[in-house]
C-alpha cells in the first residue's frame, strides 16, 4: 500500500463520502478509483466489440475441457 497526500475540495469529498456510503475519506477515494478503473477497462471492452471472432460457441468454451483430447 502507498501513503499518497492530496488536496481535494472538502466540499467534493463530502459528497463522494454520501454518493458511495464511505465512512472515511480513504474508503470513499478508494472507491471511486476503483470504479472509475472498472469504468475504463468497460470501454476498453465494448470498443472491441465486433473485432473479434470466436471460433467455438458458449457451451464448447463452458465445459469442453480442451487439456483432454
Amino acid at each position: 500500500m502507498h501513503r499518497t497526500t492530496i488536496t481535494l475540495p472538502g466540499d467534493l469529498v463530502e459528497e463522494l463520502m454520501a454518493e458511495v456510503d464511505a465512512k472515511s475519506k480513504t474508503e470513499a477515494v478508494i472507491k471511486a478509483v476503483k470504479d472509475e478503473i472498472r469504468a475504463q477497462k468497460k470501454k476498453k471492452i465494448m470498443r472491441m466489440a465486433g473485432k473479434m471472432e470466436f471460433s467455438s460457441n458458449a457451451a464448447e468454451l463452458r465445459y469442453k475441457d480442451r487439456r483432454i483430447g
